[in-house]
C-alpha cells in the first residue's frame, strides 16, 4: 500500500509505503508499484496510532462493563493501536495463572495489547513475573475500584521485586491519610463531595513518596492518571515519568453540576485553575504520556448518590480525537500529541517497533482531516457502556486505523476488520 501527499506530524508532507505489517519507505516521492493500493491523503494528517498504557477493559469479572471485543473496538474506532489492561479484575491478575487466565480473554482484543500484573498482600511475585508482564501496576497507594490499596512496606518490596526482574513500575498516587474526612459529612446528592474528600495534597504526597521508594531502588517508576499540577511537578522533581488523561486535562470541578456521579473517578476531578494549569504543563513537555484511564461502568451503575456511584468514566475512543482538535486550534502542536500519544509510551515502556512513522517500524497508522470534526455522542461510541463524559464536545476521529499493516477500522462504513491483536511482550502467543 502506498499513502500519498500525508502530512505527518513535523508538518513534513511524505509517501509513506506499508509492505506487510511494516513501514517499508518514508519519501518526499514514492512511486507506485504495479497492483499497488494508493491512498491520496492529501490535506490530511498521518499519524501513528495511539498507545493508551492505561485502560480497564473488566474482563475477567465484570464483562457486563466492558469486554476485551468492545474495549478493543472502541479503542480502534479512536485511534488507539495498542493497550495495556490494568490489574483490578476478578480475580486480579497478582499472580502467574490471573495472569494466563486474563489473556485467554484478551485474544479477542482487535488492537494490540499488554497486560499489568498487580500487588496485595497475598500476591504470589514468583509465578507473576514468570509471565510476560508489560509492567507492575497500576501498584494502588489507595484504594480504588477492586480495593487494591497496599501499605508503604509492600510498596517498598513489589518495587525492589520489580527492579530485580527488570519491569517498570506505575503507581497510583494518592495516600489515603490526607484524604478530608470533612467532605464525608457532605450530602449524597453534592456531586463535588468526591472531589472534596480525595485531596490534591494526597496525590502529592504519594508521589513523592514514590520518588523516594524509586531513589532507594534505583529504579524507574512511572506515576499513573496524574492530576495536579503539584504532582506532575513533584513527579518531574524526582525524576519520575507521569502521565495524564483527557478527563483531567478537559474536565474540572466546573463540569460536576452537568455530569454528577458521571464525573466521578479515581483521582478526582480538580479545580479550574488546576486544569489550566495542567494543560500547561502538557503543551510545555513537562508531562510524558496522555493514557485513558478507561473504566467504563454501565449508567445504572453510575446512576446512584456519589458516596455509592463506582469511580471510573470511558475514554479509550475519545481520547486523541479530543487532543486532534486541540492541535487543530493551535493549543497544542502536532508533534505534542503524537509525542504522548505515541511516541513517548513506545520508548519508555520499551516498544522499539512502535510510536513513530519510520521505515521499520510497525505499520500502525491514523489517517485523520482536522478539518472534519463531530460531536461526540455516547450512543454513538463503541465502548458498551453506551456514554461519555464528553457528550457534545467536538472530536477529530479517524477515517481509517492500520494496525500492523492491516485496516482494522473503516471510519465512513464504521465496520471493523477480523481481529488480530497480539500481546506486545509475546507475539508469538498471537491467537
Amino acid at each position: 500500500m502506498l499513502i500519498r501527499n500525508a502530512t505527518l506530524a513535523d508538518g513534513r508532507v511524505r509517501d509513506v509505503r506499508v509492505a506487510g505489517e511494516r513501514i517499508a519507505a518514508v519519501e518526499e516521492e514514492l512511486t507506485a508499484e504495479a497492483g499497488e493500493d494508493v491512498i491520496v491523503a492529501t490535506g490530511k494528517r498521518l499519524l501513528p496510532g495511539m498507545i493508551d498504557t492505561h485502560v480497564h477493559f473488566r474482563q475477567p469479572g465484570f464483562g457486563h462493563k466492558e469486554d476485551w471485543t468492545s474495549g478493543s473496538k472502541a479503542a480502534a474506532a479512536g485511534g488507539v493501536t495498542t493497550v495495556v489492561d490494568q490489574p483490578n479484575t476478578d480475580p486480579p491478575t497478582t499472580t502467574g495463572d490471573a495472569v494466563d487466565g486474563k489473556a485467554a480473554f484478551a485474544r479477542a482484543s482487535a488492537v494490540d495489547y499488554g497486560l499489568n500484573g498487580g500487588v496485595t498482600p497475598d500476591w504470589d511475585p514468583d509465578s507473576l513475573f514468570d509471565r510476560p508482564l508489560f509492567a507492575l501496576g497500576e501498584v494502588f497507594l489507595a484504594d480504588s475500584t477492586g480495593d487494591m490499596g497496599i501499605d508503604a512496606d509492600l510498596f517498598d518490596d513489589a518495587v525492589a521485586r520489580a527492579a530485580a526482574a527488570d519491569v517498570p513500575v506505575t503507581v497510583h498516587a494518592e495516600d489515603a491519610d490526607l484524604f478530608s474526612e470533612d467532605a464525608l459529612s457532605r450530602s449524597d446528592d453534592d456531586a463535588d463531595a468526591w472531589s472534596a474528600y480525595r485531596t490534591p495534597a494526597a496525590e502529592r504526597a504519594a508521589v513523592e513518596r514514590a520518588g523516594e521508594v524509586a531513589a532507594d531502588h534505583d529504579t524507574a517508576v512511572h506515576i499513573a492518571h496524574t492530576s495536579t499540577p503539584e504532582g506532575v511537578d513533584a513527579a518531574a522533581d524526582a525524576g519520575l515519568t507521569c502521565e495524564v488523561t483527557p478527563h483531567h486535562l478537559f474536565l474540572s470541578r466546573d463540569d460536576l453540576d452537568e455530569l454528577r456521579t458521571f464525573g466521578r473517578m479515581n483521582p478526582p476531578l480538580r479545580d479550574e485553575d488546576r486544569r489550566e494549569a495542567l494543560f500547561e504543563r502538557l503543551a510545555d513537555g513537562t508531562i510524558d504520556i496522555v493514557a485513558t484511564d478507561h473504566a467504563p461502568h454501565r449508567r445504572e451503575e453510575k446512576t446512584v448518590g456519589i458516596w455509592d456511584a463506582p469511580s471510573g468514566v470511558p475514554g479509550v475512543e475519545t481520547a486523541l480525537p479530543l487532543l486532534l482538535v486541540a492541535a487543530a486550534d493551535g493549543r497544542l502542536s502536532y508533534e505534542r500529541v503524537r509525542d504522548v500519544t505515541a511516541a513517548n509510551p513506545a520508548a519508555l515502556f520499551d516498544l522499539p517497533s512502535k510510536g513513530r512513522i519510520e521505515p521499520g517500524r510497525d505499520a500502525d497508522l491514523v489517517l485523520v482531516d482536522p478539518s472534519e470534526r463531530r460531536h461526540i455522542r455516547g450512543l454513538d461510541l463503541h465502548s458498551k457502556c453506551g456514554w461519555t463524559p464528553f457528550e457534545g464536545r467536538e472530536g477529530v476521529f479517524p477515517e481509517w486505523t492500520m494496525l500492523r499493516g492491516g485496516v482494522v477500522y473503516h471510519g465512513a462504513a464504521d465496520a471493523f476488520a477480523e481481529t488480530r491483536g497480539r500481546n506486545v511482550r509475546a507475539p508469538e502467543d498471537a491467537a
